[in-house]
Protein backbone atom coordinates (compact mmCIF):
# COMPACT_ATOMS: atom_id res chain seq x y z
CA UNK A 1 0.00 0.00 0.00
CA UNK A 2 1.59 3.42 -0.93
CA UNK A 3 1.96 6.21 1.39
CA UNK A 4 -0.39 8.05 0.51
CA UNK A 5 -3.29 5.62 0.61
CA UNK A 6 -2.27 4.33 3.76
CA UNK A 7 -3.03 8.14 4.71
CA UNK A 8 -6.13 8.33 3.14
CA UNK A 9 -7.13 5.25 4.69
CA UNK A 10 -5.96 5.75 8.09
CA UNK A 11 -7.00 9.64 8.41
CA UNK A 12 -9.86 9.77 6.15
CA UNK A 13 -12.08 6.42 5.29
CA UNK A 14 -12.05 5.20 8.99
CA UNK A 15 -12.47 8.14 10.59
CA UNK A 16 -15.43 8.88 8.29
CA UNK A 17 -17.04 4.90 8.54
CA UNK A 18 -16.93 5.72 12.10
CA UNK A 19 -18.85 9.08 12.14
CA UNK A 20 -21.18 7.34 9.87
CA UNK A 21 -21.67 4.47 12.66
CA UNK A 22 -22.09 6.69 15.63
CA UNK A 23 -24.56 8.74 13.28
CA UNK A 24 -26.29 5.69 12.22
CA UNK A 25 -26.96 4.99 16.14
CA UNK A 26 -28.05 8.62 16.36
CA UNK A 27 -30.51 8.29 13.85
CA UNK A 28 -31.74 4.83 15.19
CA UNK A 29 -32.12 6.48 18.53
CA UNK A 30 -34.14 9.39 17.44
CA UNK A 31 -37.02 7.20 15.68
CA UNK A 32 -37.20 4.57 18.33
CA UNK A 33 -37.70 8.21 20.57
CA UNK A 34 -40.57 8.90 18.24
CA UNK A 35 -44.41 9.36 18.98
CA UNK A 36 -46.43 8.47 16.66
CA UNK A 37 -49.30 11.16 18.10
CA UNK A 38 -47.22 13.92 18.75
CA UNK A 39 -44.91 13.32 15.73
CA UNK A 40 -42.07 14.24 17.94
CA UNK A 41 -38.91 12.61 18.99
CA UNK A 42 -37.97 13.14 22.64
CA UNK A 43 -34.47 12.48 20.91
CA UNK A 44 -33.93 14.97 18.07
CA UNK A 45 -32.20 13.64 14.87
CA UNK A 46 -29.13 15.82 13.18
CA UNK A 47 -30.99 17.55 11.14
CA UNK A 48 -33.77 18.70 13.81
CA UNK A 49 -30.80 19.49 15.82
CA UNK A 50 -29.27 21.42 13.28
CA UNK A 51 -31.95 23.42 12.47
CA UNK A 52 -32.55 24.28 16.30
CA UNK A 53 -29.32 25.15 16.95
CA UNK A 54 -27.52 26.51 14.07
CA UNK A 55 -27.69 29.81 15.38
CA UNK A 56 -24.99 29.44 17.54
CA UNK A 57 -22.58 27.66 14.99
CA UNK A 58 -23.09 29.86 12.26
CA UNK A 59 -22.60 32.91 14.60
CA UNK A 60 -20.07 31.67 17.16
CA UNK A 61 -18.95 34.82 18.12
CA UNK A 62 -22.24 36.41 18.96
CA UNK A 63 -22.22 37.52 22.55
CA UNK A 64 -26.53 38.33 23.65
CA UNK A 65 -26.07 37.68 27.69
CA UNK A 66 -23.72 36.17 29.76
CA UNK A 67 -25.31 32.36 29.41
CA UNK A 68 -26.53 32.90 25.45
CA UNK A 69 -23.15 33.25 23.58
CA UNK A 70 -21.73 31.70 20.15
CA UNK A 71 -20.28 28.18 20.18
CA UNK A 72 -17.01 29.55 19.86
CA UNK A 73 -17.14 32.11 22.74
CA UNK A 74 -18.66 29.63 25.29
CA UNK A 75 -16.07 27.18 24.72
CA UNK A 76 -13.39 29.87 24.70
CA UNK A 77 -14.29 30.42 28.12
CA UNK A 78 -13.97 26.83 29.51
CA UNK A 79 -10.95 26.47 27.93
CA UNK A 80 -9.26 29.50 30.12
CA UNK A 81 -10.70 27.63 32.94
CA UNK A 82 -9.15 24.52 32.38
CA UNK A 83 -5.68 26.03 31.13
CA UNK A 84 -5.82 27.38 34.37
CA UNK A 85 -6.47 24.42 35.94
CA UNK A 86 -4.64 22.16 34.77
CA UNK A 87 -1.23 24.83 34.90
CA UNK A 88 -1.69 24.58 38.80
CA UNK A 89 -2.38 20.55 38.42
CA UNK A 90 1.13 20.16 36.38
CA UNK A 91 2.82 22.68 38.90
CA UNK A 92 1.62 20.68 41.73
CA UNK A 93 1.75 17.30 40.50
CA UNK A 94 5.35 17.14 38.82
CA UNK A 95 6.89 18.08 42.44
CA UNK A 96 4.64 15.88 44.47
CA UNK A 97 5.50 12.86 42.03
CA UNK A 98 8.90 13.54 41.77
CA UNK A 99 8.87 13.10 46.14
CA UNK A 100 7.02 10.24 45.76
CA UNK A 101 9.18 8.34 42.73
CA UNK A 102 12.11 9.19 44.82
CA UNK A 103 11.33 8.21 48.63
CA UNK A 104 9.80 4.74 49.52
CA UNK A 105 8.97 6.22 52.83
CA UNK A 106 7.74 9.41 51.60
CA UNK A 107 5.40 7.22 48.82
CA UNK A 108 3.97 5.03 51.98
CA UNK A 109 3.19 8.19 53.77
CA UNK A 110 1.22 9.61 51.47
CA UNK A 111 0.00 7.49 48.49
CA UNK A 112 -2.85 6.07 50.91
CA UNK A 113 -4.15 9.57 51.36
CA UNK A 114 -4.05 10.07 46.95
CA UNK A 115 -5.70 6.68 46.73
CA UNK A 116 -8.37 7.95 49.29
CA UNK A 117 -8.89 11.31 47.26
CA UNK A 118 -8.16 10.65 43.90
CA UNK A 119 -11.56 9.13 43.48
CA UNK A 120 -13.60 12.05 44.49
CA UNK A 121 -16.37 13.26 41.93
CA UNK A 122 -15.83 17.05 41.13
CA UNK A 123 -19.24 17.48 42.12
CA UNK A 124 -17.92 16.93 45.79
CA UNK A 125 -14.72 19.11 45.23
CA UNK A 126 -16.57 22.03 44.03
CA UNK A 127 -18.55 22.96 47.40
CA UNK A 128 -15.25 22.66 49.63
CA UNK A 129 -13.77 25.04 46.62
CA UNK A 130 -16.53 27.00 47.35
CA UNK A 131 -16.17 27.51 50.87
CA UNK A 132 -12.41 28.07 50.52
CA UNK A 133 -12.87 31.25 48.63
CA UNK A 134 -16.20 32.29 50.13
CA UNK A 135 -13.69 32.83 53.44
CA UNK A 136 -11.93 35.52 51.60
CA UNK A 137 -14.55 37.25 49.43
CA UNK A 138 -14.70 39.79 52.35
CA UNK A 139 -11.20 41.13 52.02
CA UNK A 140 -10.56 40.68 48.31
CA UNK A 141 -12.83 41.12 44.89
CA UNK A 142 -12.74 37.36 43.53
CA UNK A 143 -15.27 35.76 41.88
CA UNK A 144 -15.73 32.78 44.41
CA UNK A 145 -18.02 30.84 41.53
CA UNK A 146 -15.02 30.96 39.04
CA UNK A 147 -12.48 30.14 41.62
CA UNK A 148 -14.09 27.46 42.75
CA UNK A 149 -14.35 25.75 39.22
CA UNK A 150 -10.60 26.37 38.42
CA UNK A 151 -10.16 24.82 42.34
CA UNK A 152 -11.99 21.63 41.48
CA UNK A 153 -9.94 21.65 37.88
CA UNK A 154 -6.42 21.52 39.35
CA UNK A 155 -7.84 18.86 41.92
CA UNK A 156 -9.60 16.23 39.88
CA UNK A 157 -6.76 16.97 36.82
CA UNK A 158 -3.88 16.61 39.41
CA UNK A 159 -3.43 12.88 40.21
CA UNK A 160 -2.16 11.39 36.74
CA UNK A 161 0.86 13.80 36.29
CA UNK A 162 1.49 12.92 39.79
CA UNK A 163 0.85 9.27 39.46
CA UNK A 164 2.91 8.99 36.31
CA UNK A 165 5.46 11.33 37.03
CA UNK A 166 6.26 8.98 39.96
CA UNK A 167 6.23 5.93 37.82
CA UNK A 168 8.59 7.44 35.84
CA UNK A 169 11.11 8.62 38.04
CA UNK A 170 10.71 5.13 39.58
CA UNK A 171 11.82 3.25 36.19
CA UNK A 172 14.91 5.64 35.81
CA UNK A 173 17.42 2.48 35.75
CA UNK A 174 20.17 2.68 38.25
CA UNK A 175 22.41 3.53 35.81
CA UNK A 176 21.41 6.68 35.33
CA UNK A 177 22.17 7.33 39.07
CA UNK A 178 25.41 5.87 38.77
CA UNK A 179 26.45 8.36 36.32
CA UNK A 180 25.26 11.13 38.12
CA UNK A 181 27.46 9.75 41.22
CA UNK A 182 30.38 10.17 38.51
CA UNK A 183 29.83 13.39 37.08
CA UNK A 184 29.33 14.79 40.46
CA UNK A 185 25.83 16.08 40.37
CA UNK A 186 24.35 18.10 43.28
CA UNK A 187 20.70 17.14 43.92
CA UNK A 188 19.03 19.94 41.90
CA UNK A 189 21.81 19.09 38.90
CA UNK A 190 20.95 15.44 38.93
CA UNK A 191 16.61 16.44 38.83
CA UNK A 192 17.57 18.71 36.30
CA UNK A 193 19.87 16.87 33.94
CA UNK A 194 19.20 12.91 34.94
CA UNK A 195 15.64 12.48 36.77
CA UNK A 196 13.27 15.14 34.22
CA UNK A 197 14.89 14.28 30.97
CA UNK A 198 14.56 10.40 31.90
CA UNK A 199 10.82 10.74 33.30
CA UNK A 200 10.08 13.17 30.82
CA UNK A 201 7.84 10.65 28.87
CA UNK A 202 5.95 8.89 31.65
CA UNK A 203 5.70 12.52 32.43
CA UNK A 204 4.29 13.96 29.30
CA UNK A 205 1.93 10.73 29.42
CA UNK A 206 0.32 12.18 32.40
CA UNK A 207 0.07 15.54 31.04
CA UNK A 208 -2.07 14.24 28.60
CA UNK A 209 -4.23 12.36 30.98
CA UNK A 210 -4.40 15.37 32.78
CA UNK A 211 -5.83 18.05 30.22
CA UNK A 212 -8.28 15.16 28.73
CA UNK A 213 -9.41 14.95 33.16
CA UNK A 214 -9.80 18.71 33.52
CA UNK A 215 -11.85 19.46 30.14
CA UNK A 216 -13.96 16.19 31.29
CA UNK A 217 -14.29 18.04 34.88
CA UNK A 218 -14.78 21.80 33.97
CA UNK A 219 -17.98 20.81 32.37
CA UNK A 220 -19.46 19.38 35.81
CA UNK A 221 -17.78 22.38 37.37
CA UNK A 222 -19.61 24.89 35.51
CA UNK A 223 -22.73 23.32 35.17
CA UNK A 224 -22.76 23.98 39.43
CA UNK A 225 -21.89 27.52 38.80
CA UNK A 226 -24.63 28.29 36.23
CA UNK A 227 -22.68 30.74 34.22
CA UNK A 228 -21.02 31.32 30.96
CA UNK A 229 -19.08 28.44 29.39
CA UNK A 230 -20.45 24.99 27.48
CA UNK A 231 -21.35 23.74 30.77
CA UNK A 232 -23.40 26.29 32.13
CA UNK A 233 -25.04 26.68 28.94
CA UNK A 234 -25.67 22.87 29.40
CA UNK A 235 -26.97 23.40 32.49
CA UNK A 236 -29.16 25.94 31.24
CA UNK A 237 -30.42 24.34 28.38
CA UNK A 238 -31.54 21.39 30.50
CA UNK A 239 -33.60 23.20 32.65
CA UNK A 240 -35.43 24.91 29.53
CA UNK A 241 -35.64 21.20 27.85
CA UNK A 242 -33.72 22.23 24.76
CA UNK A 243 -32.56 18.64 24.21
CA UNK A 244 -31.47 20.21 20.85
CA UNK A 245 -29.07 22.60 22.37
CA UNK A 246 -28.05 19.83 24.88
CA UNK A 247 -26.72 17.53 22.15
CA UNK A 248 -25.05 20.30 19.99
CA UNK A 249 -23.34 21.07 23.53
CA UNK A 250 -22.35 16.63 23.65
CA UNK A 251 -20.62 17.24 20.36
CA UNK A 252 -19.16 20.18 21.18
CA UNK A 253 -17.23 18.67 23.83
CA UNK A 254 -16.63 15.48 22.21
CA UNK A 255 -14.72 17.62 19.47
CA UNK A 256 -12.45 20.02 21.86
CA UNK A 257 -11.98 16.81 23.72
CA UNK A 258 -10.44 14.95 20.51
CA UNK A 259 -8.67 18.01 19.89
CA UNK A 260 -6.39 17.90 22.73
CA UNK A 261 -5.71 14.86 22.49
CA UNK A 262 -4.68 15.11 19.03
CA UNK A 263 -2.32 18.09 19.99
CA UNK A 264 -1.09 16.39 23.06
CA UNK A 265 -0.17 13.50 21.22
CA UNK A 266 2.02 15.47 18.49
CA UNK A 267 3.41 16.99 21.50
CA UNK A 268 4.29 13.83 23.09
CA UNK A 269 5.72 12.51 19.71
CA UNK A 270 7.77 15.87 19.23
CA UNK A 271 8.57 16.96 22.47
CA UNK A 272 12.82 16.98 21.82
CA UNK A 273 12.48 18.55 19.06
CA UNK A 274 10.15 21.37 19.87
CA UNK A 275 11.75 21.72 23.20
CA UNK A 276 15.23 21.15 22.80
CA UNK A 277 15.95 21.76 26.43
CA UNK A 278 17.80 19.39 28.84
CA UNK A 279 14.26 17.45 28.22
CA UNK A 280 15.68 15.68 24.68
CA UNK A 281 17.97 14.34 26.45
CA UNK A 282 14.94 11.81 27.87
CA UNK A 283 15.04 9.90 24.62
CA UNK A 284 18.73 9.28 24.43
CA UNK A 285 18.81 8.31 27.85
CA UNK A 286 16.04 5.74 27.52
CA UNK A 287 17.46 4.25 24.11
CA UNK A 288 19.68 1.07 24.18
CA UNK A 289 22.03 2.38 22.09
CA UNK A 290 22.70 5.12 24.38
CA UNK A 291 22.10 2.91 27.62
CA UNK A 292 25.49 1.63 26.13
CA UNK A 293 27.21 4.09 25.75
CA UNK A 294 26.78 5.35 29.47
CA UNK A 295 27.72 1.94 30.81
CA UNK A 296 31.84 2.66 31.46
CA UNK A 297 30.50 6.16 33.23
CA UNK A 298 27.85 3.69 35.42
CA UNK A 299 30.53 0.81 36.21
CA UNK A 300 32.75 3.59 37.65
CA UNK A 301 29.88 5.18 39.86
CA UNK A 302 29.01 1.08 40.60
CA UNK A 303 32.54 1.11 41.76
CA UNK A 304 32.71 4.13 43.47
CA UNK A 305 29.86 3.35 45.56
CA UNK A 306 31.62 0.11 46.79
CA UNK A 307 34.58 1.93 47.58
CA UNK A 308 32.45 4.40 49.51
CA UNK A 309 30.81 1.39 51.41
Amino acid sequence: MSMTKKILTDFLLFPAVGIAVLMGLWLTASVITHDAESGISTLPGPLQTWEESKLYVLEPLAYRNETDQGIILMTWGSLLRVLAGFGIAVALGVPLGMALGSSKVFNKMIDPAIQILRPVSPLAWYPIGFAIFLSYKKDWEINVGELAAIFTVAVCAMWPTVLNTAKGVRSIPQDYHNVAKVLGLGRVQKTFKILLPAAFPDMFTGFRLSLGMAWLVIVAAEMLTAKNGIGGFLNQEFNAGKTEHILLCVITIGLVGFVLDRLMSVLEANTDKLLNLPFALASRLRSRPTVAAVKPLAAKGRGAAHAAS
